[in-house]
């Protein structure tokens, strides 16, 4: 008997266990579920209130650029780049920092540095491309080293630049400022060739007559001139190209030829304070000419 009491009461107890297990349970899963979307409800609250905050830094920052508080505006972009580099501006930001580093400020070679930081933690982005182009910018430009110039140029174009025909005309331009005739015309031909529609075309054959006219070929250069002047009339070059015919046509001691030339750029010439000397010194070469017969 007294076992079986025993038995009554150890199943007693199991189910009231039970049911406060029941309870427990009952109770916690709604809470649990409640906790959890309270978090997740909290956690997005945080994010778009974060981003906005993020935003409204960035828009300071865009007016004390604006109002030409530069270094200020420096820090700001600076901080929102370093302490945030995951949010969806970050590259905006660092990139604004190089350009006030650049444009504003002309500390070229921190400018030089915030780009390529753009480029490695970047890449790929259109802020990399910009970066990249604004490098060679400063190099050529601003620091003239030009060969450091003509190797970023040429990575621009290794790396399928929007304006191949503009990057192969900054690689001809640096050569010529290197005095390197020779491979200024290979590079400006090499884009005679590959960008037959370009619009530099015209200033680009221009030039090709004057590497020719530097290097003492004066018969390649009257070509080429000519062939500005003929090709392209309505450009400014063409008129270019007639003073520098005129110029050859006189060093070849061709001078009525020169002078007809010159007469022609009369009135429609940019520079006719340099027209005119040019056609008093011709003038009277050929005066001088006449009296020594």
């Amino acid at each position: 008997m007294d076992l079986q009491k025993l038995k009554k009461k150890l199943l007693m107890e199991e189910v009231r266990r039970q049911r406060k297990k029941s309870k427990f349970w009952r109770f916690l899963l709604p809470g649990s579920l409640l906790g959890l979307i309270l978090l997740f409800a909290g956690l997005a609250f945080y994010l778009t209130h974060f981003d906005r905050l993020l935003e409204e830094d960035y828009a300071q920052a865009e007016r004390r650029l604006a109002s030409g508080d530069y270094e200020q505006a420096l820090d700001d972009f600076e901080s929102i780049y370093r302490r945030h580099p995951t949010y969806q501006r970050a590259p905006q930001a660092l990139f604004q920092s190089a350009e006030i580093l650049n444009l504003y400020l002309r500390r070229y070679q921190e400018a030089l540095l915030a780009y390529l930081l753009v480029e490695k933690d970047f890449p790929g982005s259109e802020m990399s491309r910009r970066a990249r182009e604004q490098v060679a910018e400063i190099y050529k430009n601003r620091l003239r080293d030009y060969p450091r110039a003509i190797v970023a140029y040429q990575k621009l174009l290794d790396s399928g630049a929007r304006e191949p025909d503009r990057m192969q005309y900054e690689v001809a331009d640096t050569y010529f400022r290197l005095e390197n005739f020779e491979q200024a015309r290979i590079e400006f031909e090499s884009l005679s060739k590959s960008y037959p529609a370009s619009r530099y075309l015209p200033e680009v054959r221009y030039r090709i007559g004057v590497t020719y006219s530097l290097e003492g070929d004066q018969v390649r250069a009257a070509k080429s001139f000519r062939e500005v002047a003929t090709t392209w009339p309505q450009s400014p070059f063409a008129l270019e190209a007639r003073f520098g015919l005129a110029t050859v046509l006189e060093e070849r001691e061709e001078l009525q030829a020169a002078l007809a030339e010159l007469q022609l750029l009369k009135g429609v010439y940019p520079n006719q304070e340099a027209l005119a000397k040019k056609l008093d010194q011709v003038q009277r070469r050929i005066d001088k000419k006449k009296r020594a017969i």
